[in-house]
């Protein structure tokens, strides 16, 4: 009796961290990328392709945003959203 006492903080301790995990929802990740030709703003779901959109060398900071007027995902590329077949968010 005395060992099951002397192990009651251990036991409390992993129900504790049991329930952290198991009570606990995960965060939403945003999945939904833009991109933007100048013009009008595309809601990017699909992979690059000829009848979707290519991200093509320029010297613009970035292709695809993750959100509308937002700052780019990967600022460094140089390269430029080229819409091939998607259709503009209405604004």
């Amino acid at each position: 009796m005395n060992s099951l006492i002397k192990r009651l903080p251990l036991f409390a301790f992993v129900l504790a961290a049991f329930a952290a995990f198991a009570f606990t929802s995960p965060e939403e990740v945003q999945t939904d990328v833009y991109g933007f030709d100048g013009e009008h703003w595309y809601l990017v779901n699909q992979p690059p392709g000829p009848g979707t959109y290519n991200c093509v060398m320029d010297a613009a900071p970035g292709c695809l945003y993750e959100e509308i007027d937002g700052d780019p995902i990967d600022p460094n590329t140089n390269r430029k959203f080229q819409n091939n077949g998607l259709t503009p968010i209405e604004n």
